[in-house]
């Protein structure tokens, strides 16, 4: 029914949640900048692509790189950047600060919860985030669906780091061969949960990495049928899950 498997670890950013991105649109537009959430979406993946690689992941922090992920968002979107729109995102960092500005749900987000909580896995969030990410899943109505959540500014390390993993699987009482992790860049997701010793699937919803190495799923939709049809050949190639 599930692979095999105790547990499954997912990503917050790019997986369960995304930017505000109207949020972000009208406080551009407070600044005088013009450009639509929709442009705004479209992009994000194109530009959170450019950012992930090896050098850049491993010589950054999460939070190091928000202000260039953010320029990209706009230069993929058509928009050139500015001090207006510094300025509109010194106003979202401080909204984020206090609320974090990942709280868009996708629509299929909320079912596929449903269906692997109902398969019996443990569901833990292991994420880069900003020590509000537990309070923000309470209040948007996600933190219910999960035993789990570590978010990396409480406990100290962040992906890539192995401890991090490591940390998630003592709270969530299981084994690395038991485990598989989901997240949206491979440098930090998929290389991450290798170095702990975790199967990874990388979250690729715009099929950009068709020459990575490692499994991909493009929905969470897919990812549950998967699970649930018990076909283990998207979750990586590790010694068999001992029974």
């Amino acid at each position: 029914m599930t692979c095999g498997l105790d547990a499954l670890f997912l990503d917050a950013g790019g997986v369960l949640v995304y930017p505000s991105w109207s949020r972000i649109s009208d406080a551009l537009a407070r600044h005088g900048v013009v450009v639509d959430a929709a442009s705004l979406a479209r992009a994000e993946p194109i530009a959170k692509r450019e950012l992930d690689v090896a050098h850049e992941i491993h010589q950054t922090t999460d939070a190091a790189r928000a202000p260039r992920y953010f320029d990209l968002v706009l230069l993929r979107a058509g928009v050139t950047p500015s001090a207006a729109s510094d300025a509109a995102f010194v106003e979202m960092d401080d909204y984020h600060a206090r609320e974090n500005l990942w709280e868009e749900i996708p629509a299929e987000v909320v079912p596929a919860l449903e269906r692997l909580r109902a398969s019996g896995l443990r569901l833990v969030v292991v994420s880069n985030a900003n020590g509000r990410l537990r309070a923000a899943f309470a209040r948007i109505g996600l933190a219910r669906w999960f035993d789990v959540i570590i978010d990396s500014t409480e406990v100290g390390c962040e992906k890539p780091d192995p401890r991090i993993f490591r940390i998630a699987l003592e709270r969530a009482g299981t084994s690395p061969a038991r485990t598989v992790h989901v997240g949206d860049l491979f440098h930090v997701d998929v290389v991450g949960a290798r170095a702990a010793g975790i199967r990874g699937v990388l979250f690729d919803a715009a099929d950009l990495y068709r020459d990575h190495d490692c499994p991909r799923v493009r929905t969470l939709t897919v990812l549950v049928d998967l699970l649930e049809a018990g076909d283990p050949r998207p979750f990586g190639t590790l010694p068999p899950v001992p029974p």
